[in-house]
């Protein structure tokens, strides 16, 4: 999957944070985002630990492949926060039709609305 963050970087010109960021690069970017310098981050797994991004009010999931139900569940906490700015915060998963990730997500979907958390499946095509 980090193939296709290093894309999603590319394309957005934004800049990604993974495991090989060094921790200085990392904080340094992550201090960017919370002063506004940086509108965007692109972030791997890396972000699930000890980041705090406040001000961060959309966080797009691409792969879910790999990640647990737990690991979501903290993500869509982190993001909805709530924000000084009042803002409302959206958690947006993609996901490919009739992919081997469509299972994981359906799973992580059960997971999350027994937590409490709304869901809403909107097609793509239909959008």
């Amino acid at each position: 999957y980090l193939d296709q963050l290093r894309k999603i970087a590319a394309r957005y010109r934004a800049p990604l944070i993974t495991g090989a960021t060094p921790n200085a690069e990392r904080q340094r970017l992550y201090e960017a985002f919370r002063r506004g310098e940086v509108k965007r981050l692109i972030v791997s797994k890396v972000a699930n630990f000890a980041v705090d991004l406040p001000d961060a009010n959309v966080a797009i999931q691409v792969s879910g492949t790999f990640g647990s139900r737990q690991e979501e569940a903290q993500r869509l906490g982190r993001i909805l926060r709530p924000k000084a700015s009042g803002i409302p915060a959206h958690f947006y998963s993609i996901v490919t039709r009739n992919s081997r990730d469509q299972e994981f997500a359906a799973n992580r979907q059960l997971f999350l609305t027994e937590q409490g958390y709304k869901y809403v499946i909107q097609d793509w095509e239909e959008a």
